[in-house]
């Protein structure tokens, strides 16, 4: 038996992957973060699965239903906000399913700084203004950060950065990066994007602070945060469509 660690996605139902949708269906029992997703992800369960929301459960309580479910011959879809890859504890979770010696495996999903970059409609990788995007958060209640990965040390480089878990700490962290962006920087927080509930917030690092604040949003946001979210209306074009690039053979030829 084996535990399917699965990306749910920004939360939308119809965000999963097909193989998300398939393993949800064929697992009898299923552990997701209630705090996050939308409930309509879990009419993709059997109707008689088990249902275990893990968002009052700690680590070793988690495992624990993950380990006991196996050993009665079950699988389990293990529902992680966003994608797997970012801060869902997989390393954590993975390491004490192998000293129980119980398989698992994992399914991507759309990562919440994706959901909230298409609600925008926005590319966030612009031809010679922004070709990076840094995936980082800040520390307010949660494990402390590298001092190698101060923000600081991102902003001097004016890639787009996409924060997550870091929307109580919107007015110190908008103050400090505005030291390397500038206070007009462009910035936008996407509240429960793909959700009912989304709400899209647009402003500067000057302004920013005030309207989360106002709104009183305190979980379940991606802030944007570069010149990439309102890029010029005429900017560089990409030398992959160029039409003077050479394509085909004669420019393998070249190469």
């Amino acid at each position: 038996m084996t535990v399917h660690f699965i990306g749910a996605g920004p939360g939308a139902a119809d965000l999963l992957t097909v193989r998300a949708v398939e393993l949800l269906r064929a697992s009898p029992v299923c552990l997701y973060a209630g705090t996050y997703l939308d409930p309509d992800v879990l009419a993709y369960c059997a109707p008689d699965a088990e249902l275990v929301d893990t968002q009052h459960l700690d680590l070793d309580q988690i495992t624990d239903r993950l380990v006991r479910a196996t050993s009665e011959g079950k699988d389990v879809a293990r529902l992680c906000s966003g994608d797997p890859s970012l801060y869902s504890a997989l390393t954590e979770q993975t390491r004490r399913l192998d000293a129980q010696g119980v398989p698992w495996d994992v399914t991507p999903g759309v990562p919440a700084y994706a959901a909230a970059a298409a609600v925008l409609g926005t590319e966030l990788t612009v031809p010679e203004l922004v070709q990076s995007v840094v995936l980082t958060r800040t520390r307010a209640r949660s494990t402390a950060m590298p001092e190698s990965e101060a923000l600081a040390n991102f902003a001097v480089t004016g890639a787009t950065l996409a924060l997550h878990l870091a929307i109580t700490r919107v007015r110190a962290l908008a103050a400090e990066l505005a030291v390397d962006y500038g206070p007009d920087c462009p910035v936008v927080v996407v509240y429960r994007a793909s959700q009912p509930e989304q709400l899209v917030l647009r402003g500067t690092l000057a302004d920013i602070a005030g309207q989360v604040e106002a709104a009183g949003l305190r979980q379940a946001a991606v802030i944007l945060v570069g010149r990439a979210l309102t890029p010029a209306v005429s900017c560089a074009q990409s030398h992959l469509y160029d039409p003077s690039r050479v394509r085909g053979s004669a420019g393998a030829q070249r190469g």
